[in-house]
Protein backbone atom coordinates (compact mmCIF):
# COMPACT_ATOMS: atom_id res chain seq x y z
CA UNK A 1 0.00 0.00 0.00
CA UNK A 2 1.23 3.37 -1.04
CA UNK A 3 1.94 5.89 1.31
CA UNK A 4 0.90 8.89 -1.28
CA UNK A 5 -1.89 9.34 -3.44
CA UNK A 6 0.63 9.36 -6.16
CA UNK A 7 -2.11 9.50 -9.36
CA UNK A 8 -3.79 12.17 -6.85
CA UNK A 9 0.02 14.16 -6.59
CA UNK A 10 0.46 13.88 -10.20
CA UNK A 11 -3.09 15.84 -10.68
CA UNK A 12 -2.67 18.15 -8.19
CA UNK A 13 0.56 19.02 -9.26
CA UNK A 14 -0.17 19.47 -13.06
CA UNK A 15 -2.86 21.74 -11.43
CA UNK A 16 -0.23 24.06 -9.85
CA UNK A 17 1.73 24.08 -13.14
CA UNK A 18 -1.29 24.73 -15.46
CA UNK A 19 -2.32 28.06 -13.00
CA UNK A 20 1.22 28.71 -12.66
CA UNK A 21 1.05 28.60 -8.99
CA UNK A 22 4.43 29.08 -6.31
CA UNK A 23 1.38 28.88 -3.62
CA UNK A 24 0.16 25.56 -4.88
CA UNK A 25 3.40 24.23 -5.77
CA UNK A 26 4.71 24.67 -2.61
CA UNK A 27 1.52 23.54 -0.58
CA UNK A 28 1.81 20.19 -2.55
CA UNK A 29 5.70 20.06 -1.45
CA UNK A 30 5.43 19.98 2.07
CA UNK A 31 2.71 17.48 2.05
CA UNK A 32 4.99 14.94 -0.41
CA UNK A 33 8.61 14.85 0.43
CA UNK A 34 8.84 11.69 -2.15
CA UNK A 35 8.79 14.71 -4.84
CA UNK A 36 12.24 15.66 -3.48
CA UNK A 37 13.64 12.61 -4.93
CA UNK A 38 15.36 13.95 -7.88
CA UNK A 39 17.33 16.06 -5.68
CA UNK A 40 18.92 14.15 -3.28
CA UNK A 41 22.55 13.24 -3.24
CA UNK A 42 21.97 9.70 -1.44
CA UNK A 43 18.32 8.42 -2.14
CA UNK A 44 18.44 5.13 0.40
CA UNK A 45 18.85 6.75 3.83
CA UNK A 46 17.28 10.22 2.99
CA UNK A 47 17.11 12.29 5.77
CA UNK A 48 13.78 14.31 6.28
CA UNK A 49 13.53 18.08 4.59
CA UNK A 50 12.00 21.50 6.65
CA UNK A 51 10.06 23.94 5.18
CA UNK A 52 10.23 27.29 5.56
CA UNK A 53 13.67 28.05 7.67
CA UNK A 54 14.04 31.02 8.25
CA UNK A 55 17.63 33.10 9.45
CA UNK A 56 18.00 36.74 9.51
CA UNK A 57 15.64 38.50 7.32
CA UNK A 58 15.66 35.50 4.71
CA UNK A 59 13.69 32.55 4.66
CA UNK A 60 14.75 28.89 2.36
CA UNK A 61 11.55 27.12 1.27
CA UNK A 62 13.30 23.97 1.83
CA UNK A 63 16.13 22.43 3.77
CA UNK A 64 17.65 19.16 4.64
CA UNK A 65 20.96 17.48 5.31
CA UNK A 66 23.65 15.63 3.75
CA UNK A 67 25.55 13.36 6.49
CA UNK A 68 28.64 13.06 3.66
CA UNK A 69 31.68 11.47 5.35
CA UNK A 70 33.59 14.54 4.70
CA UNK A 71 31.10 16.58 6.80
CA UNK A 72 27.47 18.04 7.11
CA UNK A 73 26.23 19.32 3.99
CA UNK A 74 22.94 21.55 4.09
CA UNK A 75 21.08 21.71 0.82
CA UNK A 76 18.80 25.17 1.01
CA UNK A 77 16.17 25.39 -1.80
CA UNK A 78 14.22 28.14 -3.45
CA UNK A 79 10.79 27.26 -5.43
CA UNK A 80 9.94 29.37 -7.96
CA UNK A 81 6.92 29.75 -10.52
CA UNK A 82 6.25 26.80 -12.69
CA UNK A 83 6.48 28.87 -15.69
CA UNK A 84 8.62 31.85 -14.65
CA UNK A 85 9.79 33.84 -17.63
CA UNK A 86 13.80 32.98 -17.90
CA UNK A 87 14.99 35.03 -20.66
CA UNK A 88 13.99 38.16 -22.74
CA UNK A 89 14.08 38.53 -26.18
CA UNK A 90 17.54 40.21 -26.04
CA UNK A 91 18.84 36.95 -24.09
CA UNK A 92 18.93 38.46 -20.79
CA UNK A 93 17.50 37.07 -17.72
CA UNK A 94 14.89 38.67 -16.88
CA UNK A 95 13.81 40.54 -13.21
CA UNK A 96 12.01 37.43 -12.35
CA UNK A 97 14.92 35.15 -12.85
CA UNK A 98 17.13 37.65 -11.65
CA UNK A 99 15.25 38.29 -8.17
CA UNK A 100 15.29 34.47 -7.14
CA UNK A 101 18.87 34.31 -8.09
CA UNK A 102 20.03 37.13 -5.81
CA UNK A 103 17.64 35.63 -3.16
CA UNK A 104 20.11 32.71 -2.92
CA UNK A 105 23.08 34.54 -2.83
CA UNK A 106 22.00 36.77 0.01
CA UNK A 107 21.68 33.51 1.63
CA UNK A 108 25.07 32.50 1.10
CA UNK A 109 26.73 36.14 1.81
CA UNK A 110 24.51 36.15 5.36
CA UNK A 111 26.19 32.89 6.63
CA UNK A 112 29.46 34.05 5.59
CA UNK A 113 28.63 37.41 7.70
CA UNK A 114 26.95 35.40 10.59
CA UNK A 115 28.81 32.42 11.15
CA UNK A 116 27.17 32.52 14.78
CA UNK A 117 23.53 32.03 13.16
CA UNK A 118 24.90 28.84 10.73
CA UNK A 119 25.51 27.07 14.05
CA UNK A 120 22.61 28.43 15.71
CA UNK A 121 20.78 26.87 13.03
CA UNK A 122 22.18 24.05 11.72
CA UNK A 123 24.44 22.57 14.76
CA UNK A 124 27.61 22.36 12.16
CA UNK A 125 27.71 23.01 8.56
CA UNK A 126 30.60 21.96 6.30
CA UNK A 127 29.30 23.39 3.40
CA UNK A 128 25.70 24.72 1.97
CA UNK A 129 24.43 23.23 -1.48
CA UNK A 130 22.12 25.87 -3.10
CA UNK A 131 19.35 25.21 -5.64
CA UNK A 132 17.17 27.35 -7.34
CA UNK A 133 14.06 26.22 -8.45
CA UNK A 134 11.93 27.33 -11.20
CA UNK A 135 10.79 27.56 -15.36
CA UNK A 136 9.94 24.72 -17.37
CA UNK A 137 12.74 22.04 -18.67
CA UNK A 138 11.94 23.57 -22.37
CA UNK A 139 13.29 27.11 -21.66
CA UNK A 140 16.51 25.40 -20.21
CA UNK A 141 17.34 24.22 -22.94
CA UNK A 142 18.40 26.97 -25.63
CA UNK A 143 22.10 27.45 -25.99
CA UNK A 144 22.15 31.29 -24.49
CA UNK A 145 20.17 29.44 -20.98
CA UNK A 146 22.30 26.35 -20.76
CA UNK A 147 25.47 28.38 -20.75
CA UNK A 148 23.93 31.25 -18.16
CA UNK A 149 23.15 27.98 -16.01
CA UNK A 150 26.58 26.83 -15.98
CA UNK A 151 28.16 29.78 -15.00
CA UNK A 152 26.53 30.52 -12.46
CA UNK A 153 26.98 27.11 -11.01
CA UNK A 154 30.48 27.44 -11.53
CA UNK A 155 30.83 30.85 -9.84
CA UNK A 156 28.09 31.17 -7.27
CA UNK A 157 27.53 27.84 -6.13
CA UNK A 158 23.74 28.02 -7.75
CA UNK A 159 22.15 24.56 -8.79
CA UNK A 160 19.75 25.63 -11.46
CA UNK A 161 16.81 23.43 -11.68
CA UNK A 162 13.73 23.09 -13.93
CA UNK A 163 10.21 22.51 -12.28
CA UNK A 164 9.90 19.54 -14.41
CA UNK A 165 12.43 17.47 -11.99
CA UNK A 166 9.58 17.38 -9.90
CA UNK A 167 7.65 15.26 -12.42
CA UNK A 168 10.89 13.38 -13.18
CA UNK A 169 10.20 12.36 -9.20
CA UNK A 170 6.75 11.09 -9.78
CA UNK A 171 7.43 9.22 -12.81
CA UNK A 172 10.00 7.40 -10.67
CA UNK A 173 7.58 6.38 -8.02
CA UNK A 174 5.00 5.40 -10.19
CA UNK A 175 7.67 2.97 -11.78
CA UNK A 176 10.28 2.09 -9.01
CA UNK A 177 8.05 2.75 -5.78
CA UNK A 178 10.30 0.45 -3.92
CA UNK A 179 13.20 2.82 -4.31
CA UNK A 180 11.27 5.69 -1.88
CA UNK A 181 11.59 3.23 1.27
CA UNK A 182 13.56 6.29 3.22
CA UNK A 183 11.15 9.10 2.14
CA UNK A 184 7.97 6.93 3.86
CA UNK A 185 9.90 7.00 6.82
CA UNK A 186 9.16 11.13 6.40
CA UNK A 187 6.20 11.37 4.29
CA UNK A 188 5.71 15.23 4.66
CA UNK A 189 8.33 18.14 5.66
CA UNK A 190 8.97 18.85 8.81
CA UNK A 191 8.69 22.38 10.61
CA UNK A 192 11.00 25.13 11.05
CA UNK A 193 10.50 24.41 14.63
CA UNK A 194 12.19 20.87 14.71
CA UNK A 195 15.05 21.75 12.92
CA UNK A 196 17.08 22.27 16.10
CA UNK A 197 15.40 19.09 17.96
CA UNK A 198 16.63 16.76 14.67
CA UNK A 199 20.23 17.85 14.49
CA UNK A 200 21.03 17.52 18.23
CA UNK A 201 19.56 14.26 18.37
CA UNK A 202 21.24 12.95 15.35
CA UNK A 203 24.22 11.14 16.50
CA UNK A 204 26.35 11.91 13.37
CA UNK A 205 26.15 15.77 14.07
CA UNK A 206 28.12 15.20 17.15
CA UNK A 207 31.06 14.58 16.14
CA UNK A 208 30.96 17.50 13.21
CA UNK A 209 29.54 20.11 16.17
CA UNK A 210 32.90 19.36 18.25
CA UNK A 211 34.93 19.71 15.38
CA UNK A 212 33.27 22.51 13.28
CA UNK A 213 33.86 24.92 16.49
Amino acid sequence: MSTWNILGVEKKLKKAFDNNSEVELLSILKENSFLFYEFYSRKGGALPNFSEVSFGRYRCDFTWLNDNSGGPEWVLVEVEKPKMRLFTKKKEPTAELNHALEQVRSWDKYFKENPTEKKRIFGAVSKFRYILIGGLRRDWHTENAIKWRAYQNKEFNIEIRSIDSFLNSLESAKKNYGDFWSFEENPKSLKDSDLEKFWKEYGYMEMWRRLLN
